[in-house]
């Protein structure tokens, strides 16, 4: 069946692109090479930390940037840091969701080295912590490794491979409330506060789902934020597998209007534009028939807490991901900018966390969805810096 997009000019006008027979066998499949750090990691690795590290970069992470850089100069030991090149500026304006980043890497590392019989003992900011509105070219953890008998490897390990951040439509029916307790229980280690809603709060689900919605809408207008995802937008399987990173964008028709030059990445489309209007609705469309909706909450909101609130959604997403569920972070409405304060408001209230004395860390899209493939990864070697 051929598909139509329509196309604003910046006359004005409206074009209508359609997807020609040879398009139609194009495949939307990444390049190999993007993905091959998932087949088998730390294969042929030797030294245990590499072998560790290997499933480490495997880590969830804000646009899929991969700011993590290790040194390995210290037998035993890994130094790790913020890619200060690979920030988000705009969305991300106090890096929170940096700091979640670098929580999720240490979680996996965690995991890895359990698996390994290795205890990591993981000290956060070595070198002093971050001020609360930026970050440096100090560590923000060093992690010794230390055989360990007692150690004993954690069931979560196994879904590593599995895991993916899931942006398709879900199913609608309801997460079973095993799974959801079995989320639950993964961050009990954290003195930190989930929740769920979902059919049997009809009214409450449609607020999640308005918010969403309405703080979505915000990013896409307006033109700095949505140009820091151009930014890091990859289309086709050429700057995909060169860069390894980012939002990869693979669709054949897509791929087709880049080539062509109707995909303009320099400019930020106008909020009438097709290409802001038709992402708006996709989206919509999407979050109106999510089933369910996860968040956590943290009292405080320092960088030490942002780490381990990084360290208990990995571990939330791979309690879900065992249970056969999906996720998919809601990252804008939590965002600390200014166009999203009544979004940043309307969230924290509906949840119970009335800021500033609480934080909503991570609130997410929750739900059974198709398999997908994972994401691209740079590989170790572009995140070791010495060593």
């Amino acid at each position: 069946m051929q598909r139509r997009l329509f196309i604003r000019l910046a006359g004005g006008g409206v074009i209508a692109a359609a997807t020609a027979t040879t398009l139609a066998g194009c495949s939307s499949a990444l390049p190999p090479d993007a993905i091959a750090a998932w087949q088998s990691p730390g294969q042929g690795e030797t030294e245990a930390r590499r072998w560790i590290l290997s499933h480490a970069i495997l880590a969830p992470h804000s646009h899929n940037l991969q700011s993590w850089l290790v040194d390995l100069s210290v037998p035993d030991e890994i130094t790790l840091f913020v890619d200060q090149k690979r920030l988000l500026p705009e969305t991300d304006p106090f890096s929170r969701q940096m700091m979640m980043s670098q929580g999720t890497f240490l979680e996996l590392l965690d995991l890895a080295a359990k698996q390994k019989g290795l205890r990591a003992r993981i000290e956060l900011f070595p070198q002093g912590v971050f001020p609360p509105t930026t970050v440096d070219g100090r560590p923000t953890a060093r992690i010794r490794l230390v055989a360990d008998a007692a150690v004993k490897p954690d069931p979560l390990f196994a879904q590593i491979l599995r895991r993916r951040t899931n942006r398709e439509a879900y199913e609608a029916r309801d997460p079973d409330a095993a799974a959801l307790q079995a989320m639950a229980v993964s961050v009990q280690q954290h003195p930190f506060r989930t929740g769920f809603v979902g059919s049997a709060q009809p009214d409450a689900l449609q607020q999640h789902r308005r918010i969403a919605r309405d703080a979505w809408r915000i990013e896409l207008v307006t033109p700095r934020t949505v140009m820091e995802s151009f930014k890091v937008l990859r289309i086709g399987p050429k700057e995909i597998a060169q860069h390894r990173d980012g939002i990869s964008l693979n669709d054949p028709m897509v791929r087709a209007l880049d080539a062509v030059g109707l995909f303009d990445r320099s400019v930020a489309p106008a909020p009438d534009d097709f290409a802001t209007t038709g992402q708006i609705d996709e989206f919509n469309a999407k979050i109106d028939s999510t089933p369910a909706f996860f968040w956590l909450v943290t009292e405080g909101n320092d960088r030490v807490t942002q780490i381990n609130s990084g360290r208990a959604y990995a571990r939330a997403q791979l309690a879900a991901t065992a249970a056969g569920l999906s996720m998919q972070p809601l990252s804008q409405a939590l965002q600390e900018y200014a166009e999203q304060a009544v979004p940043y408001a309307e969230i924290h209230q509906l949840v119970g966390a009335p800021a500033p004395r609480f934080t909503v860390q991570m609130w997410a899209r929750l739900g059974y969805a198709p398999a997908i493939e994972p994401s691209p990864r740079r590989g170790l070697a572009s995140h070791v810096v010495r060593g």
